[in-house]
């Protein structure tokens, strides 16, 4: 194994308690969670007591003011447990940044302190039916009228969908200006208009709730957008190499411990009267995913270093989560295939890792989009 350095001994004793907190917190619930297609109110409540939510939110609102290595390590030890129902990752590292750095102080006062509590939960609502990845292409509206916008339109695939408190929600509020006419709302769950669709039932991450969302004349004080008006898609262009960081973190822990999980597991099931680890195919195929799992930790703490600078830019964080992300699904596929009929088995993690793996590759913008970001780079 190639030492990490990116992390001091403090960041490791905090490893050690998320790990417990994960391992006899919500590893025994987790089946429970997945039929009941979320997780409960308690674990996000206990969860921020323990100080795990929005580590780097500072000590004015109720944070610890921590370095994003905090939110890397939580990322990890998630995805290592394979509770993928918990969506603190969405929750600290991509929806409560934009309010940490584009919100008023008003609104900071006002969401900050529960969302570190784990009173609030958020949520971040950009695709829609129709649009997909393309941000622009939103059809969803707020027209300023008075002292309030009035917010229409429909969201779709929103993770912590049915759990949020506080939507932060993408809007056009000039059709005819293209991405200089899309604006960013902080919308409560109980203003009127707002409702909530279907648990939406999907191949994988079964315990985390995705929902329809719909807006009909929702009134949305003026106090409550955030940032500036028509500066929203250049806030979530700056916030995306954050996002697919954060992203390609589970999947490389993901990836690594199913590699471990995948060893033992052959070490024990005999083929042909010998363990298959003991099988030059078997060896060849770790020895492979191995190999490809401690590049890709290398290129990730790398580029958590520039993104701790400053310096992580949409080409390099595109790279970063084509490649890990299609890394862990390729390590979930082998893994599988190395458990034989029961690594198709929903009982064994390998099977879970497999369905909740392949939505990494569509999560921040599909691969496609990452591939298009890098060609447009090289083609310059």
């Amino acid at each position: 194994m190639i030492p990490r350095n990116l992390y001091d001994s403090d960041h490791e004793i905090f490893r050690q308690s998320v790990r417990k907190f994960i391992e006899t917190q919500a590893v025994p619930h987790h089946d429970e969670w997945e039929k009941d297609g979320m997780v409960s109110d308690d674990i996000w409540l206990e969860a921020g007591a323990q100080g795990f939510l929005c580590p780097t939110v500072s000590e004015e609102y109720g944070g610890v003011e921590a370095d994003f290595k905090y939110n890397c390590i939580v990322n990890e030890e998630i995805a290592r447990s394979g509770c993928t129902g918990l969506g603190w990752t969405l929750h600290s590292d991509i929806a409560v940044p934009y309010i940490e750095r584009y919100g008023t102080d008003f609104q900071k006062q006002k969401y900050l302190p529960k969302c570190v509590s784990g009173e609030l939960i958020t949520a971040i609502a950009m695709s829609e039916p129709g649009a997909g990845s393309d941000l622009q292409g939103a059809k969803t509206t707020a027209v300023l009228h008075g002292d309030h916008y009035i917010l229409n339109g429909s969201k779709t695939f929103i993770t912590n969908g049915q759990k949020s408190g506080l939507v932060i929600v993408v809007a056009k509020t000039d059709v005819n200006a293209g991405s200089k006419g899309i604006s960013l709302f902080l919308v409560e769950s109980e203003f009127e208009g707002f409702s909530k669709g279907k648990n939406l039932e999907k191949l994988g991450m079964k315990a985390q709730d995705t929902s329809e969302l719909f807006f009909q004349d929702v009134k949305v004080p003026k106090e409550n957008l955030l940032g500036e008006e028509g500066r929203g898609f250049i806030y979530l262009m700056q916030d995306l190499p954050q996002e697919r960081l954060s992203i390609a973190v589970g999947a490389v822990a993901n990836a690594q411990a199913l590699l471990e999980s995948t060893i033992s597991y052959t070490k024990e099931r005999k083929a042909f009267g010998a363990p298959i680890a003991s099988f030059q195919n078997t060896q060849f195929k770790l020895a492979e995913l191995s190999a490809e799992i401690s590049s890709a930790e290398v290129f990730l703490d790398r580029c958590t270093e520039l993104l701790l600078n400053d310096e992580l830019d949409t080409v390099t964080a595109s790279k970063l989560k084509l490649v890990a992300t299609d890394l862990q699904c390729k390590v979930a596929d082998e893994c599988l295939q190395l458990h034989g009929g029961w690594g198709y088995m929903w009982e064994y993690p390998v099977c879970r890792a497999f369905a909740d793996s392949r939505v990494q590759r569509i999560y921040g913008g599909s691969n496609e989009i990452m591939k298009l970001i890098i060609s447009r780079e090289l083609m310059k």
